[in-house]
């Protein structure tokens, strides 16, 4: 037996080769009556009646959405979406005066984001169901979704950053969110100001930010920044056993290159996997060592109690430079074990 295909291609406008038809493909015959696949409990297996639970629940980011959605599986319903960056006519979230203070920034009202990588809280390594970790990639935000309501808790915006892909990853108890910069900033002022791209590897740094989420209210606060080499990070991922008390942090460009990255970042056959022992620079933070450096950014959470979202500003973050450390809390090695200084 042979069965026919179309294969479509060229314009409208010629006629000729707009269809082929191809009968030379033999047929593919199921393996299973038809009687057997009409009657099969496949279906069944997924199905999930009205009012019962998914054994699992899915929380996948929107990307530009700026949305996560929630899916049962095995049933693949579709359970909610989750106002978070972006306003909501079904819901008023971002319309109504009670929810607009949660999409402020220090850039104005950004009812937008580009979300990725929602993570939830954890307790001894284990999620716990309790909180869902999203974060806003192009005006860098990290939010809280409260998983007892569904809805947004808590947004904070992330100062010295430029793109906010590398986040939101949690520490084993939720202690910290961290969020890395995927592209290096000149620091030293949160105004804006020229800086000659020559000057690259001299003035542009990365951060990495360690935000707390207050255990009872969800409420996002930055705890401290630490200063990172020039490179663009990635993913990263808490240790557990015995890497407990560290973070590691894929990268990209240990090149250092400000243009024509797509040729100038892939000049080196290894980049590096940086180490952060987050348990000391949090040892250092509380011990009031680091700086306090410019970094205006809006904390924004919701009052349940008013039924109104909060807008507070902040002016400064604390920031730890491992350099002016007495003891080491990153290093950065290649695949190679390569050691380049901070």
């Amino acid at each position: 037996m042979k069965r026919s295909i179309i294969i479509t291609g060229g314009t409208l406008g010629a006629a000729a080769g707009l269809f082929m038809l191809v009968n030379t493909l033999p047929g593919c015959r199921p393996s299973t009556n038809v009687q057997s696949a009409v009657t099969g409990d496949a279906a069944n297996k997924a199905y999930v009646k009205p009012g019962a639970y998914d054994e699992f629940y899915n929380f996948v980011s929107g990307g530009f959405s700026g949305q996560p959605s929630v899916y049962g599986i095995p049933s693949g319903r579709m359970l909610r979406n989750i106002p978070v960056f972006s306003v909501n006519p079904e819901s008023g979230w971002g319309f109504s005066e009670e929810t607009k203070p949660m999409l402020m920034t220090t850039h104005g009202f950004i009812p937008w984001d580009d979300s990725h990588h929602p993570e939830l809280s954890q307790t001894d390594g284990v999620p716990d169901g309790k909180w869902c970790f999203i974060n806003g990639n192009n005006t860098p935000r990290i939010a809280l979704v409260d998983l007892g309501t569904f809805r947004t808790k808590s947004i904070i915006e992330i100062p010295n950053s430029a793109g906010n892909h590398s986040s939101p990853f949690t520490t084993g108890n939720s202690e910290y969110v961290v969020a890395g910069t995927r592209f290096s900033i000149p620091m030293g002022t949160d105004e804006q100001r020229d800086v000659s791209i020559d000057s690259y590897r001299e003035n542009f740094k990365g951060t990495v930010s360690f935000i707390h989420p207050d255990p009872a209210t969800g409420k996002l606060d930055i705890a401290f920044q630490v200063i990172t080499p020039g490179v663009n990070f990635d993913l990263s991922h808490a240790g557990k056993g015995p890497s407990e008390g560290w973070f590691f942090f894929s990268c990209y460009n240990s090149e250092q290159a400000y243009s024509l990255l797509e040729v100038n970042a892939s000049q080196k056959d290894k980049d590096f996997v940086m180490a952060l022992n987050w348990k000391k620079a949090e040892e250092y933070a509380k011990a009031g060592k680091g700086r306090m450096v410019p970094g205006k950014h809006y904390m924004n959470w919701y009052d349940d109690a008013k039924h109104t979202g909060i807008s507070e500003v902040r002016n400064e973050v604390l920031q730890l430079d491992p350099r002016e450390l007495k003891d080491p809390t990153t290093s950065c090695h290649a695949r190679n074990h390569r050691t380049v200084a901070m």
